[in-house]
């Protein structure tokens, strides 16, 4: 379904709301990004209708959290959120109401986050709402909460992080009350699960507002709390010689600031995570006040690794990207590698995403390319270049010349792989008989 025909959709599912009596509105981002001309990722509705109201009124609907008033209604293969005004009560986690209490609209509005999230929107009279001075903030670009920011935090801790979020994504300015309430309340996103919490910071670390992201987390305390090897890079230095650009910090965010629009989702992640251990594996000289990091790549992958087990990140998301950290130094020797060696490098599953990470790495600094472009006409030229991928021979192939299904069998592959990217046996029969001579002898 297109942008524009949930638009539709959802325009037709609050006519049928008020249709039949009901009071019916659009609510919160998308008045938000609706009136910034931004096209809205997704609608929700927000009704004096009751959740079994608006079951009888749609044909299908999922009752995914009826007990608070939410209903999803399903329209066009797509899921609308129809929400009962409410206002909530007796947060005694920081995480989740223990009650909620049907309202009104004003009431409802009055209990969400952010005034710029405040917003109700009329798509049939194309009338707005405004009960919270939203409209005021979103002209001026600021992210405020609704009433005192303690209570609004106080509710849901991960509204700390949600703020950070907006200010990046829409480029507004946090109110200075509102700021200072994230950076006292900081440490109470410890509370919020780490699910939760990388889902948000996924949201964050897109282009193009990924490196701002980055220093609102550092300059409202949040940093410290949800990354704290990544908190250590603002006060790790660097050799001026190497990194011109000054810190591990600084440099990953003149990184994040080249993501392309397109970036995968593990590549700032990767970006991010490539120094982690910089600051525990930094050593400077004494006579010459240099600063090097032996081994950073590979204590870092173990620091990637336990950072994103520990946010829940998925298995693959998780290999891909502790490839990148491990291997990234590699790239400073590709022009001295045998081919093979380079062949391998170029047939990984995740050089792609490696090659993007060194593009980066190299943008982040004195900007010479000049590593990145080889690799380039390299990896284009193994295109043409099909027999290269799949081995010459399996296992099987060995086991039938004569190998036994040992240990030997194994290294004996991989002598014949390291061959063939040598270009030094280019067939399946060339292979052939190259095992034949070795078993002979």
């Amino acid at each position: 379904m297109t942008a524009e025909s949930s638009r539709v959709v959802a325009k037709e599912i609050v006519a049928t709301l008020q249709h039949a009596g009901f009071s019916a509105f659009w609510v919160g981002g998308c008045v938000r990004d609706f009136l910034l001309g931004r096209e809205p990722q997704d609608f929700d509705i927000a009704t004096d209708a009751k959740p079994e109201q608006v079951e009888k009124l749609f044909r299908k609907t999922i009752p995914v959290g009826k007990k608070f008033g939410v209903v999803i209604v399903v329209e066009g293969g797509q899921q609308f959120q129809v929400a009962t005004f409410r206002a909530e009560a007796d947060y005694q986690d920081g995480r989740r109401p223990e009650k909620i209490v049907f309202a009104n609209a004003e009431a409802d509005a009055s209990r969400r986050d952010f005034t710029v999230n405040g917003l109700f929107y009329d798509p049939l009279a194309k009338k707005i709402h405004d009960w919270v001075g939203g409209e005021k903030d979103l002209r001026a670009k600021i992210i405020r909460t609704i009433g005192a920011p303690e209570e609004r935090f106080g509710e849901d801790h991960l509204r700390l992080l949600r703020a950070i979020r907006f200010a990046a994504q829409l480029n507004f300015e946090i109110e200075p009350r509102t700021f200072a309430a994230i950076q006292t309340l900081a440490s109470k996103i410890q509370v919020i699960s780490a699910e939760r919490v990388r889902d948000e910071l996924l949201k964050l670390f897109r282009p193009p507002h990924a490196a701002r992201g980055l220093v609102l987390l550092r300059d409202s305390g949040l940093l410290a709390h949800i990354l704290p090897e990544l908190a250590a890079t603002v006060a790790c230095e660097q050799s001026p010689d190497f990194h011109p650009e000054g810190s591990v910090f600084n440099h990953i965010c003149l990184m994040l600031e080249k993501l392309p629009a397109d970036a995968p989702e593990s590549l700032p992640w990767a970006v991010m995570l490539h120094d982690i251990a910089k600051p525990v594996t930094a050593e400077r000289e004494a006579a010459t006040g240099k600063i090097h990091f032996y081994g950073h790549e590979k204590v870092g992958a173990d620091m990637a690794e336990k950072i994103l087990q520990r946010l829940k990140f998925s298995n693959q998301q998780i290999e891909e990207i502790v490839a990148c950290v491990r291997n990234h130094m590699q790239f400073k020797d590709v022009k001295q590698m045998r081919k093979a060696t380079l062949r391998r490098l170029l047939l990984r599953e995740t050089f792609p995403l490696e090659l993007e990470l060194h593009r980066l790495d190299c943008l982040g600094s004195f900007g010479d390319l000049e590593h990145f472009n080889f690799l380039v006409e390299q990896a284009e030229a193994l295109k043409h270049l099909p027999a290269i991928r799949p081995p010459l021979l399996t296992g099987d192939d060995l086991m039938a010349l004569g190998v036994k299904p040992d240990k030997a069998l194994g290294a004996l592959l991989a002598e014949i792989r390291e061959l063939q990217l040598a270009d030094e046996l280019q067939t399946p029969d060339d292979a052939k008989t190259w095992v034949k001579k070795k078993l002979s002898a």
